[in-house]
């Protein structure tokens, strides 16, 4: 089977209990069906966490399709992923950049510099493993570390929603107003609407956010003008990186949670396809890499597999790779369309903020998740202790200063956790 040819099925195939497998596809008409609803899926947080530190959100859509085209030529085609906007960047940019939370990063050269350099380590991870395996990553990184991890990069994000993106009381109940909504979409809907949970529930917060403000002169109402003027078709505003040394070493240590995240990924659709994808393990973290040095030499986020898009799968239970081609076209497309990038910065900042506390949070309970699937023992005081301390390093923003380089909250969280494992492992068990 060539990379660019895909067994047709019937969606017959799927009213019987059975699976649209990766190297399968169904009619191009549904299978572009499904590449928009991929698109919406990845939507939410690659638009999100750009705004959040202040990159342009056209150029993070556009780098995530290409991104997402160069991981499926890497991997051949054979293991279905999104790449969207990584999270795990958020804390260590806006840490190097000094960002304020609002507008434009005026300092976005020195966090792209950083994303690349964690890109190429990224990648020679990736060449690493697709020579010797997987075995020492998970020797280094057992389920308690990564959990810790990744439930500190939520909770070290905690403040700036809650701090800087409220004004005043109006906008705080706005917030409210609106994780309330995201919350009532995701209990109370089905299917793809609750797939699309953050999406929706930002679209229904925006309408009362519109009436209150606009139509009763309550708060700050939301100027629609930059929408009307804006082009349908142009180019995004591209930014070249600088290399400094400070920003680079805050923000490589990010290598670690992307790794866990496209390790977790690969576990989980080897899970729901029963496919071995193992084997593309290392051809999967050189895709990731590579694309997230482009897309930080163009002025995009670092990017990471998509946990949203694997939820769509599993939902679906269409795992064809034919589809993420698709939405990375599509991605490609909008992130050339200003008009697009002028109706994501109408979007209230409140109302952002309210979305921001949602997401954050389950990228927190991510962590916990990772240690209840993997039945992590807190009653071994091993464990305990070293969750224990990460939590509170990367909460807390505790920062270690060698000379003029400071280690920030989730850089002391992230190698805490691995250190202390390792130390603590040397203890002899009974």
């Amino acid at each position: 089977m060539g990379m660019f040819s895909w067994t047709e099925k019937s969606s017959a195939v799927l009213q019987n209990g059975g699976v649209i497998g990766p190297d399968e596809r169904l009619p191009w008409g549904q299978t572009s069906l499904m590449g928009i609803q991929h698109v919406i899926a990845m939507f939410g947080s690659t638009v999100l966490a750009p705004i959040l530190m202040g990159f342009d959100p056209n150029v993070a859509v556009l780098m995530s399709g290409i991104g997402t085209l160069i991981f499926f030529l890497i991997t051949g085609g054979k293991v279905p992923s999104y790449l969207g906007s990584s999270f795990a960047f958020i804390g260590v940019v806006i840490a190097a950049t000094g960002f304020a939370g609002q507008g434009a990063n005026g300092n976005i050269g020195v966090a792209l510099g950083g994303i690349i350099m964690c890109g190429l380590v990224y990648t020679l991870i990736g060449v690493l493993v697709h020579v010797i395996g997987t075995g020492w990553i998970e020797r280094f990184m057992p389920p308690v570390v990564t959990g810790a991890v990744v439930a500190v990069i939520g909770l070290n994000l905690a403040s700036i929603p809650v701090k800087n993106m409220a004004a005043n009381n109006f906008d705080a109940w706005m917030q409210a107003v609106t994780f309330v909504s995201v919350a009532l979409v995701a209990v109370f809907t089905k299917g793809m609407l609750q797939r699309l949970l953050i999406l929706i529930g930002l679209i229904v917060a925006s309408i009362i956010y519109a009436v209150l403000t606009n139509g009763m002169g309550l708060g700050k109402p939301i100027d629609v003008s930059g929408i009307a003027n804006a082009a349908w078709v142009g180019l995004p505003t591209f930014h070249s990186p600088v290399f400094e040394a400070n920003a680079m070493l805050l923000i490589v240590p990010v290598v670690i949670i992307l790794v866990a995240e496209n390790l977790g990924h690969i576990k989980a659709v080897t899970a729901m396809t029963g496919k071995d994808m193992d084997k593309y393990m290392g051809r999967a973290f050189i895709g990731d890499g590579v694309a997230t040095m482009v897309s930080g030499s163009a002025g995009g986020t670092g990017v990471t597999t998509y946990a949203e898009n694997i939820g769509v799968m599993a939902a679906t239970r269409i795992y064809s790779t034919a589809v993420f081609m698709v939405a990375a076209m599509l991605a490609v497309l909008l992130g050339f369309s200003p008009k697009f990038g002028a109706l994501i910065q109408a979007i209230p900042l409140p109302v952002m903020g309210g979305v921001s506390i949602v997401v954050f949070g389950l990228i927190a309970i991510a962590g916990a998740k990772i240690w209840v699937d993997n039945k992590v023992d807190f009653s071994d005081t091993k464990n305990l202790i070293v969750a224990a301390i990460t939590l509170i390093l990367g909460t807390g923003e505790f920062t270690l200063k060698f000379g003029d380089f400071a280690l920030g909250g989730i850089g002391c969280a992230t190698f805490g956790a691995i250190i202390m494992y390792a130390l603590l492992s040397r203890a002899k068990t009974n």
